[in-house]
């Protein structure tokens, strides 16, 4: 049998079946439409069809180039193809590319070449490309793309384990250049002018402000490219496809919406989109009296931009995370450590530390770095994994100060700085440091929570949940700890059925939260449920810890102390009071 080097490509559409049960004709007439222009392609690129029932379609080229070329070619026609299909019908073709010696048997090809670009266009996402580690071998210095490099991947059927590529078919084909002589890895997205719903030209003031202040909000955000207002406004009161504008203006993200005026009320509606596979990554609604057109117009700004901003960073750090550790960073270092320092883990603190310290050796002036190294250290010190606890808090200190002299125009940057501060009983200056954080970007729910914990310790429990509630309007994306300050806020403001009812709706507590849950049966008579769960919270305490304190209340004031850095002593003798009503001996 006759044997040869190929590269195969195998597309197939994503959903199909879905789509002929929803409209077999349309469906029907439309995938014909799209093999027809595929079919063409692949001519134009001396490929050649020798496989594919129903809905797929299997090429074979000599050039992993050509082949490349007309997976992209293809995917970018596609998005383009006018087809007779409502927007929920879209079609869209995963593609698999592999470079591999397969077996020829009267014009058809078998074998693990054949089979490896099988299993990568299963694997890739609608509307892309998945290729393999050969193929992007040959590719990568001939060709202008950008790729996610998603690790190595035991597929089945395949014995050997496949690395695999993501073309970045959003990304510019010559990116723009920093001053490093480096492509951008900043998330970039662009804001499409709000389309005015009113009848009414005189909105169209409405609309754009609304659009110009969200840009404006968004670019607050410190680790995102934001385009211009003067490029994504050319696209006012055109039918626009994403895909189209992502590559166009080199955006990985796009927020579009509407405004429609309705006697004295207004509805807002946004949506935030990748341009690389079309998925939508949220989308809400906003109705309001259109009392304060510029109050309305903030308020609404702030609100999208915050859930915008959170969305976007939560989706970077999803695709750090399928990186290989060759294929890291320092930047992408740091969106995985920001990823693992949010589990509260003691194994995934320990490995956010190691890649913290990675992306420092990397790029010694990334002050995000720093900061998230200071910040999983004092995760680490507080929880007692470490015996080391005095001279780790002051790296801690040192790395944190270090961070807001590499960069003082960063949100989060500052905002560690200010709670570090706070455990060093240094409070008017974490203050300042946590005021300014907020004044620079006051979208950073982050930096929101942060600032809560300062006004709980200082003794102003009634403005931090204030606070709370202001990051929740803002951004219903909520963090993972939020309810965690939040029950800490109502412990202290003694609102312990409010802190009992939030802290028990966390679904993965870590110890410290059983210790609040303690204080606040404690302090409402519930003796029964506060003894139950102070005895978990030490046994726990005792598996989990490096140096167990002790079973006695003052062996755990350092730990406390570690936990909410109280400035009057009043409230610390309100939480230990509570912990001896539990059961823990003086």
């Amino acid at each position: 049998m006759e044997r040869r080097l190929s590269a195969v490509l195998a597309a197939d559409v994503a959903g199909y079946s879905r789509l002929m049960e929803r409209d077999e004709e349309r469906t029907h007439v439309a995938f014909l439409a799209c093999r027809a222009a595929i079919a063409k392609i692949i001519t134009d690129h001396r490929g050649r069809i020798f496989g594919g029932a129903g809905d797929s379609v299997m090429v074979e080229f000599a050039s992993p180039v050509e082949a490349m070329r007309a997976g992209v070619e293809i995917q970018n026609r596609l998005a383009d193809q006018p087809l007779d299909l409502p927007e929920d019908l879209r079609m869209q073709f995963r593609i698999g590319i592999n470079l591999g010696d397969v077996m020829v048997d009267n014009g058809e090809l078998f074998g693990d070449g054949v089979n490896v670009a099988a299993r990568l266009q299963a694997l890739a996402d609608p509307g892309g490309i998945c290729i393999s580690e050969g193929v992007h071998q040959h590719v990568e210095s001939k060709l202008k793309l950008a790729f996610d490099d998603l690790g190595v991947h035991q597929v089945k059927n395949i014995a050997k384990p496949v690395r695999m590529f993501r073309v970045l078919l959003s990304a510019p084909a010559t990116p723009t250049e920093t001053a490093t002589g480096q492509p951008p890895t900043k998330p970039s997205i662009a804001v499409l002018p709000f389309t005015n719903m009113s009848g009414e030209p005189e909105q169209q003031y409405f609309s754009d402000g609304m659009t110009e202040d969200i840009i404006t909000e968004i670019s607050q955000f410190h680790d995102l490219l934001v385009i211009a207002r003067n490029s994504s406004f050319q696209y006012r009161d055109k039918a626009v496809d994403v895909k189209r504008v992502g590559r166009e203006l080199g955006a990985q993200f796009v927020v579009e919406g509407s405004v429609r005026k309705i006697g004295s009320r207004v509805r807002i509606t946004a949506q935030l989109i990748d341009t690389g596979t079309g998925n939508h990554l949220w989308a809400d609604r906003y109705d309001r009296e259109l009392a304060d057109v510029f109050a309305l117009q903030e308020e609404l700004a702030h609100a999208i931009a915050a859930t915008v901003g959170g969305r976007v960073q939560a989706a970077a750090r999803g695709r750090a995370t399928h990186l290989s550790p060759a294929g890291l960073t320092a930047y992408d270092l740091v969106l995985r450590v920001h990823a693992l320092r949010l589990k509260y883990t003691k194994s995934d603190a320990f490995q956010a530390r190691a890649l913290a310290q990675r992306a420092i050796e990397i790029d010694p002036t990334n002050a995000r770095a720093h900061a998230f190294y200071a910040n999983i250290n004092y995760n680490i010190w507080m929880a007692h994994w470490t015996a080391e606890r005095e001279s780790m808090f002051k790296d801690i200190y040192r790395h944190a100060e270090h961070a807001v002299a590499l960069d003082d125009s960063d949100s989060i940057v500052r905002c560690m700085l200010g709670f570090v501060k706070v455990f060093a009983r240094e409070y008017e200056e974490a203050r300042v440091h946590l005021e300014k954080a907020l004044a620079s970007n006051p979208n950073d729910t982050e930096a929101r929570l942060y600032y809560a914990v300062y006004l709980i310790a200082t003794g102003q429990a009634d403005a931090a949940i204030e606070q709370l509630d202001l990051a929740k309007r803002q951004n219903p994306f909520d963090l993972s700890w939020a309810p965690w300050v939040r029950g800490m806020a109502y412990f202290t403001a003694r609102r312990y059925g409010e802190a009992i009812a939030v802290l028990n709706q966390i679904p993965e507590p870590i110890n410290e939260i059983r210790g609040w849950l303690t204080a606040c049966y404690a302090q409402t008579g519930q003796l029964t449920e506060a003894k139950a769960s102070l005895d978990e919270f030490l046994r726990i305490a005792r598996h989990d810890m490096v140096v167990y304190p002790g079973d006695r209340l003052e062996d755990w004031e350092s730990y406390w102390h570690g936990a909410m850095e109280y400035r009057d002593q009043r409230d610390f003798d309100h939480l230990f009071e509570a912990l001896h009503k539990a059961g823990l001996p003086k």
